[in-house]
């Protein structure tokens, strides 16, 4: 059974829009990633290429997953039932779904571990411990095989919370409220970072062009990073297109979100790398900076549990806003295809995950000897559950671009996205032409060139 579009919930206003689907998009890749990224492949080099990636992929792959949720009013599966019947285009829907689950199941239990150095922070437990200390403190409390666990459980009911008021009442009122609090949060903690003595080697490292640093690995990241960044290929903004009224401009929808996704990360790198240098602490890349490095450079601030008490309720804030995001593109379809009601669809959903995250989770504990092959870079890598599993849902994300990439730039006809870019007429559409040829061409070879090329390893 499924639900006619006229009983569907949506947004009620051009910020709750902007709020969520920003909210999807920032994450606790823009936190802990992109910053150390940006530094490692030269700095403003870097995200020069970042920004062409945006501009030449992101961007017009984001737009098309809103002209086709909103087209459809639909869920990421029914959308593609909708607009090609009797095809096997579903499927790009079923790899979104499949992809938004497998990432909610291991995304949440990092969001747990921010809410656990949250209780750290507030306790005060960084100040007494040595480097070595932490990051003993960090590699303990991942491998217990029960405390991640109830972590992770306390997030998802958190974001259960959160989409069992629906829509409007639910995912926009709450991202109304937690984007600008995160907003606030890092940009007090971008200021306090950048007035440290011996800062601006931090920042330094951060912006200084090094084009030297530039190569196939920079573009893989910046490409890898802009999907998972801006929340593409995974049913995310089919989802929350088909929520955006028909009153809205979807061409700047699409731009502010890609540009408030970018800003806040740049941000997250002024809260975090001028702190770092400061203290002649060497900076590292994800789970190690986040929760080794900087508890290391807290511990040494003046007022250092209080800027790890922000720092940490900033990460579980932008935890929270994707994780809203991703659990309501299962639960849309569940709501729409099936006909349950939203509370059926949030619990058993919600509970699946927790379920496949905490197995995940094993993976860094009482598993950790289990290894598991993945082909990337040409090589046969051997990886833990909980990596084999990050790592297979980086794949799969630009596989879901390419494919609606080519269903909105082929399949979908000029007309009909050219009467969801323009409202019907009312707008004027003056890059439609450069759109098509990048959604035709462009971006869809891009990302085969991106994605063979992290596989097989070529040009490495």
């Amino acid at each position: 059974m499924t639900l006619s579009s006229s009983s569907r919930d949506g947004f009620s206003s051009r910020l709750g829009i902007i709020a969520a689907a920003a909210g999807s998009a920032i994450g606790l890749g823009n936190i802990w990633k992109f910053p150390y990224i940006t530094g490692e492949y030269g700095g403003a080099a870097f995200i020069l290429v970042y920004l062409i990636c945006i501009a030449l992929i992101g961007l017009p792959i984001m737009l098309s997953e809103f002209i086709i949720g909103r087209k459809a009013q639909k869920n990421a599966i029914g959308a593609f039932k909708d607009e090609a019947p009797g095809t096997q285009w579903a499927l790009t829907g079923v790899l979104g779904l499949t992809t938004a689950f497998i990432i909610l199941s291991f995304y949440s239990v990092v969001a747990g571990w921010t809410l656990h150095y949250v209780g750290l922070s507030v306790t005060g437990s960084f100040k007494t411990a040595a480097t070595a200390d932490l990051g003993g403190q960090f590699g303990a409390f991942i491998a217990n095989p029960w405390l991640p666990i109830f972590w992770q459980a306390v997030f998802m009911a958190l974001t259960v919370a959160v989409v069992f008021g629906g829509v409007k009442n639910g995912i926009e009122r709450y991202s109304k409220i937690l984007m600008p609090l995160l907003l606030v949060i890092l940009v007090i903690l971008a200021v306090r970072s950048m007035t440290l003595e011996g800062a601006s080697e931090g920042i330094r490292f951060l912006f200084q062009p090094d084009f030297s640093k530039l190569n196939i690995d920079a573009v893989l990241a910046a490409m890898g990073h802009a999907f998972f960044s801006l929340s593409l290929g995974m049913g995310t903004m089919i989802t929350y297109g088909s929520y955006i009224g028909k009153q809205e401009n979807l061409g700047s929808t699409a731009l502010q979100v890609s540009v408030a996704d970018t800003v806040i990360a740049l941000i997250a790198g002024l809260a975090i790398f001028p702190a770092v240098f400061a203290f002649s602490i060497e900076p590292s890349s994800g789970p190690g900076l986040v929760f080794i490095t900087l508890p290391n450079v807290f511990s040494q601030m003046a007022f250092g549990s209080f800027f790890a008490v922000l720092f940490f309720a900033l990460l579980a804030v932008a935890a929270l806003t994707s994780a809203i995001s991703i659990l309501e593109v299962v639960v849309a379809y569940l709501d729409e295809e099936f006909g349950w009601s939203r509370k059926k669809s949030t619990l058993i959903v919600a509970i699946s995950i927790t379920i496949v995250g905490a197995i995940l989770s094993q993976g860094n504990g009482a598993w950790g000897g289990l290894k598991l092959p993945f082909l990337l870079g040409g090589e046969w890598k051997s990886m833990n559950i909980f990596d084999w599993f990050v790592t297979l849902s980086d794949q799969l994300l630009p596989i879901g671009g390419f494919f609606i990439a080519i269903f909105v730039g082929w399949k979908l006809g000029d007309k009909a996205v050219l009467d969801e870019l323009s409202n019907g007429g009312r707008l004027k559409i003056g890059y439609f032409k450069v759109l098509k040829v990048v959604l035709r061409f462009i971006a869809p070879l891009a990302i085969a060139f991106v994605f063979l090329s992290s596989i097989f390893g070529f040009f490495a």
